[in-house]
């Protein structure tokens, strides 16, 4: 993770700051922005707030998918995205640049495992969707959230059960199932690697401090056929997910997942007209009361 003391603005710039090269994820970003759009918006139509924000925060803000939602659905509000890659704050900064919005909008590179957090204003809102599992000591994270928080401002905690499936069981017709046993086959990584992942974040919120007001599950599916971003989401993650799982899974589930993959071939992903991308996100809306 980057170091605190490189911070990013709409004014400041440290060209010394390490850049993230990680392109698959870069772009597995940015397509759940695009196919995911109407998910996160409903997410944030959902907040129990008390009124509407003026400052908030966008904690693990990645490529901007929840920093251009709630700046889209708080139009009076100005949002600080958070996150550790330069690279990615690069691109959210762009993007901010080519929608009119750059004004209200600033990013900031941190560790959020680091002692010592960069000053983030007061919010009334802080939004981390899919970026506390990541952290090593997520209860210390979490109370310096509720600390910096306006009393009586809200923390949405976005999290997902994991990567999403877009195949359907009986697929394909060679190795059905394949898209399940290569998931599988990444759990102990995962186990080991982000632990927090899946975890029920409510008694760490309590015990960071915060209130739990309401706690929902948002389930997903979306065909191909209703939204062409899917095809290119599930080519993206399935990519991603080779990398893990080329040494481990058997040769004829290798073999399936290299035609999947193989854009020129007639097994493509991309070719198939049978994609639904199916995932699940749970939010957790705790308040700060004092």
């Amino acid at each position: 993770m980057v170091d605190m003391t490189h911070t990013y603005s709409s004014r400041t710039h440290h060209a010394s700051a390490p850049v993230s090269n990680d392109a698959g994820q870069t772009e597995i970003l940015d397509l759940d922005a695009e196919v995911l759009a109407e998910s996160t918006a409903a997410i944030a139509a959902w907040l129990p707030l008390q009124a509407a924000p003026r400052s908030v925060v966008d904690l693990g803000a990645g490529t901007g998918a929840g920093t251009f939602t709630l700046l889209t659905h708080f139009p009076d509000a100005h949002v600080t995205a958070v996150d550790s890659s330069i690279e990615h704050l690069r691109r959210l900064r762009n993007k901010a640049c080519a929608t009119g919005v750059l004004e209200r909008v600033d990013t900031v590179a941190a560790d959020l495992d680091a002692p010592d957090w960069p000053d983030l204003g007061v919010p009334d809102l802080v939004w981390a969707s899919a970026s506390m599992h990541h952290l090593a000591d997520p209860v210390r994270a979490l109370t310096k959230v509720h600390d910096a928080l306006e009393p009586g401002g809200l923390f949405a905690v976005v999290e997902l059960a994991g990567l999403p499936r877009f195949l359907p069981e009986t697929a394909p017709t060679d190795q059905p199932g394949l898209e399940e046993r290569c998931h599988a086959t990444t759990s102990h990584f995962h186990a080991e690697h982000v632990p927090h992942r899946g975890a029920d974040w409510g008694p760490m919120l309590t015990s960071a401090g915060f209130a739990i007001e309401s706690t929902r599950t948002f389930t997903v599916s979306i065909a191909g056929s209703r939204n062409p971003g899917v095809g290119r989401y599930a080519l993206a993650v399935l990519r991603r997910l080779h990398h893990r799982v080329a040494d481990t899974i058997s040769p004829e589930d290798l073999a399936a997942l290299d035609r999947l993959l193989d854009t020129d071939s007639e097994h493509s992903i991309l070719r198939r007209d049978d994609l639904v991308l199916r995932t699940q996100r749970t939010v957790w809306a705790a308040r700060r009361t004092n």
